[in-house]
């Protein structure tokens, strides 16, 4: 595990874009989309399907096909929440048996959100790192997770926070989750996660593909003075007006200052407070529950959820391509990843 801090970076400005659906299944060169699907149980996530055929999982989940009771009803994915631990774990598992990866439950990864700046790279040793509500401990105080690891899933929380999924190209793909809360953006954490990985993948950062999640909009984001005018000083596109913030605008100034092609951000374009029988909202309801954004390297190609006799087979493999009994990780690209402790 490898913690780094973000620099705060002065942004300037550019308008966002929606990009279309491209037909290539190569990383490198394609123009990320994001699709809403429905799978089996009821379970709803946002992804790019056509990354997933590149070996590379990117989804965003709604609140539905989970067994939560109100109100965290129904697919809550945070046990730091009142809700019951095992509903949280039996929740967890329904979403990664419905995007075909049940397999790699047991190594799931997710951290100690705190509103913060640091980054951390993560790997075999890492995994199951607050896989379940009660075991192995979360990654602490990070709020952003980077891995090239295959079989490693990364899940971070969110209720109105901004998620944000980067993706470095194959032949070597490594992804990073980033949770941009209001004091992230400000931070600069998306586009210093974006740094990050580029430096992490030995990539260009004009290369990596950017994903934005559902997350409260301008229509519903209303805050203090003080804290429009720190964004207002940092963000040329954001304004003082009507004392609403617009994250959205932010996250992307933040990640085309670092090297981010306007035309490689994609997003889902729902206000999680203007949309609460679909996701969860603070704003809406301070005692709720948390939707996620979670992405992984798989074995290779990848494309519809797997039965659960493939995906045990599949959780074979990727389990003995990243944890030898001599602790050898051929999977780990750098000795970084191999439990190192540094802070920059």
């Amino acid at each position: 595990m490898v913690s780094l801090t973000s620099a705060r970076t002065r942004t300037r400005g550019h308008s966002a874009i929606i990009p279309g659906m491209a037909a290539e299944n190569d990383i490198e060169g394609r123009i990320p989309a994001l699709e809403r699907r429905e799978v089996p149980g009821g379970v709803v996530v946002w992804t790019d399907r056509h990354l997933m055929r590149t070996g590379v999982l990117v989804a965003f989940s709604e609140r539905s096909g989970g067994v939560s009771d109100p109100p965290y009803d129904s697919l809550n994915l945070a046990a730091h929440v009142s809700d019951k631990p095992q509903d949280v774990d039996v929740n967890r598992s329904r979403l990664l048996e419905a995007l075909g990866i049940g397999w790699a439950r047991e190594h799931l990864i997710t951290a100690e959100q705190v509103h913060g700046d640091r980054i951390t790279v993560v790997g075999p040793r890492d995994a199951g790192a607050g896989a379940f509500a009660r075991g192995k401990p979360q990654v602490p105080a990070t709020d952003a997770l980077v891995t090239s690891a295959t079989g490693l899933p990364l899940l971070m929380l969110y209720a109105d926070c901004v998620p944000v999924v980067l993706v470095a190209p194959s032949p070597h793909p490594a992804v990073c989750v980033v949770h941009a809360g209001w004091r992230g953006v400000l931070s600069g954490l998306p586009g210093s996660a974006a740094l990050e990985l580029a430096r992490y993948a030995e990539c260009d950062e004009s290369e990596l593909l950017a994903y934005v999640g559902p997350h409260i909009g301008r229509c519903c984001y209303e805050v203090g003075e003080e804290i429009l005018s720190h964004f207002c000083n940092i963000f040329d596109t954001i304004g003082a007006v009507d004392g609403r913030l617009d994250l959205d605008a932010a996250v992307r100034e933040s990640l085309i200052l670092a090297g981010v092609a306007r035309m490689r951000i994609a997003a889902v374009e729902s206000c999680t407070r203007d949309h609460t029988d679909r996701f969860f909202s603070y704003r809406a309801a301070p005692v709720t529950g948390r939707h996620g954004a979670l992405a992984m390297i798989t074995e290779g190609e990848y494309d519809e959820p797997a039965s659960r006799a493939e995906q045990n087979r599949r959780g074979f493999r990727a389990h003995a391509r990243t944890h030898t009994c001599d602790g050898v990780c051929p999977a780990r690209r750098t000795p970084r990843d191999h439990g190192v402790q540094w802070q920059a």
